[in-house]
């Protein structure tokens, strides 16, 4: 239907959107990909394109500032009633995150998806990866 609301799974505060449009003019083409809690604790880092590759075990999300949004599908299952809000605050960036030097860190926040906006990503499932 054409007045249909999409839902967006992944969404970035102005604060976030600002430190992304610094990142790309600097690297280039980059994406993020939620950390599922390893060494850096369960972080959006992002990464060069040419320097992470995404796999079958991925999907992606959206994107944030016109930056891909990647997550293993394994922690989806965890995250999948959730909007990940993506922002920042001082502090270090994950390892090997592009932020990192910034001086700010990328943070996920979340809110449970409403009953209606359940029903339609439940018609919309997320992007599978193909490697």
């Amino acid at each position: 239907m054409a007045d249909e609301k999409q839902v967006a799974r992944v969404i970035a505060t102005p604060a976030a959107v600002d430190l992304i449009d610094k990142l790309c003019a600097e690297h280039g083409a980059v994406l993020f990909h939620q950390s599922g809690g390893c060494c850096d604790g369960s972080a959006p880092m992002m990464f060069s394109q040419s320097e992470f590759m995404v796999g079958s075990s991925d999907v992606k999300l959206g994107t944030i500032a016109g930056v891909p949004f990647y997550m293993s599908e394994s922690q989806f299952e965890y995250w999948q009633h959730t909007q990940l809000i993506i922002d920042v605050v001082p502090g270090n960036g994950g390892m090997f995150s592009l932020e990192r030097p910034s001086g700010l860190r990328f943070l996920t926040r979340s809110r449970l998806f409403e009953d209606d906006e359940n029903a339609w990503l439940e018609t919309h499932p997320v992007e599978r990866v193909d490697a």
